[in-house]
């Protein structure tokens, strides 16, 4: 069906808190795409008046995993506290929002249904437009809350979902380059953390599967196993984690037969397969941006003077992934921006930034009354990764020397 766009005047309003204090319009962000019941309260300068975030991550890691209807289920049960709580601690009142933005896509279809069942009904309750949000478009713009980056600049999202490269020219508009063929960064390393029992390490039994990695690398010899980087002969930017994923399950398999340990026991040299896998995927992950770099170049799809490349998500946080980006951008010359690790995991807050942008701009916002559906999946942006693909950009040899 088509969603009927509300006309929502662009000029500065204004409206008092209980505290008396003033600000300009406000929007309630709520995400429910995966694992995390997030909302938050946001002026329309991207000032966090009030956020609240209810994280699953303990209830999965004892579970092995994300199970869907488990995910759902704590969603629902927190949902409400989790909204209430962010316009508590904003003093602001239903009444005075300008709007509700909600994730709508993509992600778990049992998550996203309940963030948009519990969204309509408020917008509806309080007769307040709704915003659908795209989750990777909110990674994407959240450093724009933060610094003042103008339109066009190269976007690496890296999450537990979804990996992609994008020129974002808009708030709306967007060039896909390249995404995973399989899966998702995040998730590659959440299973080999998982294969590897890291939740029995003394050190890593309240951390989720990237963060272990990261911290038993620093710790490891890389060299130890070799991994070959995936996608070498392919001339493009997509990314691909399953194959590497299996090299490693290969690596772990022989390591357990010749320490005579079953499945579920710690490996002595968990941390070098640590810092092996890590480094793999920061070198998959540099190499697919710098190609998109020198295709942005080839194209002028970057200004001349500040190019920018805007790294988000929560893979994002890894700082030896990081260091390998900024080597490239750095003999690019291009600068690069990633949102603090507390804004690259999902929040209420990037949705309500999301939510601000598009109020600002007056792009897809809707009555209160219009029915929306939710989609589990979602390309963002118009696909380029074809054009990327026929260009046939061949990298020049970089060393990532990367200190742990």
């Amino acid at each position: 069906m088509q969603h009927r766009p509300l006309h929502v005047t662009t000029g500065v309003q204004h409206s008092q808190t209980a505290t008396g204090h003033s600000y300009s319009r406000l929007v309630l962000g709520i995400e429910t795409s995966c694992d995390d019941t997030g909302a938050a309260v946001l002026d329309e300068t991207g000032k966090i008046l009030g956020e609240s975030l209810h994280s699953q991550t303990e209830v999965h890691l004892r579970t092995g995993g994300i199970i869907p209807p488990v995910a759902q289920q704590l969603h629902r049960e927190n949902i409400e506290r989790v909204v209430q709580e962010a316009l508590g601690r904003s003093n602001v009142h239903p009444s005075q929002l300008s709007a509700v933005a909600t994730t709508v896509k993509p992600g778990m279809a049992l998550s996203l249904g309940i963030g948009l069942e519990f969204s309509q009904r408020f917008v509806r309750q309080h007769n307040k437009p709704f915003i659908p949000i795209h989750h990777m478009e909110a990674h994407a713009l959240t450093v724009r809350m933060l610094h003042p980056v103008a339109f066009p600049f190269l976007v690496l999202l890296v999450s537990g979902g979804h990996s992609l490269l994008a020129v974002a020219r808009g708030v709306d508009d967007f060039l896909l380059l390249g995404q995973s063929l399989d899966v998702a960064p995040g998730d590659a390393l959440d299973k080999v953390a998982r294969r590897l029992s890291l939740t029995k390490h003394p050190q890593c039994s309240t951390l989720s599967g990237g963060q272990a990695i990261e911290l038993l690398a620093k710790d490891g010899d890389r060299m130890k196993f070799p991994l070959t980087t995936p996608m070498g002969k392919s001339n493009d930017c997509c990314f691909s984690f399953s194959g590497l994923r299996n090299q490693i399950t290969m690596i772990i398999i022989k390591k357990e037969a010749e320490e005579g340990i079953e499945e579920g026991t710690l490996l002595s040299c968990v941390n070098d397969i640590a810092a092996a896998t890590q480094h793999t995927v920061a070198t998959h992950l540099a190499k697919r941006t710098h190609r998109a770099i020198l295709f942005c170049k080839a194209n002028n799809l970057l200004p001349s003077n500040n190019p920018t490349l805007v790294v988000s998500g929560g893979v994002a946080s890894n700082q030896y992934i990081r260091k390998a980006l900024s080597l490239i951008t750095e003999r690019e010359g291009l600068g690069m921006l990633c949102p603090p690790a507390k804004f690259c995991t999902d929040n209420g807050v990037m949705i309500a930034w999301n939510g601000v942008e598009r109020l600002r701009e007056g792009i897809g916002i809707l009555s209160p009354n219009v029915d929306v559906y939710y989609e589990p999946k979602a390309p963002l942006g118009v696909d380029m990764t074809e054009e990327v693909r026929a260009a046939g950009i061949k990298l020049p040899r970089v060393k990532l020397e990367i200190p742990s």
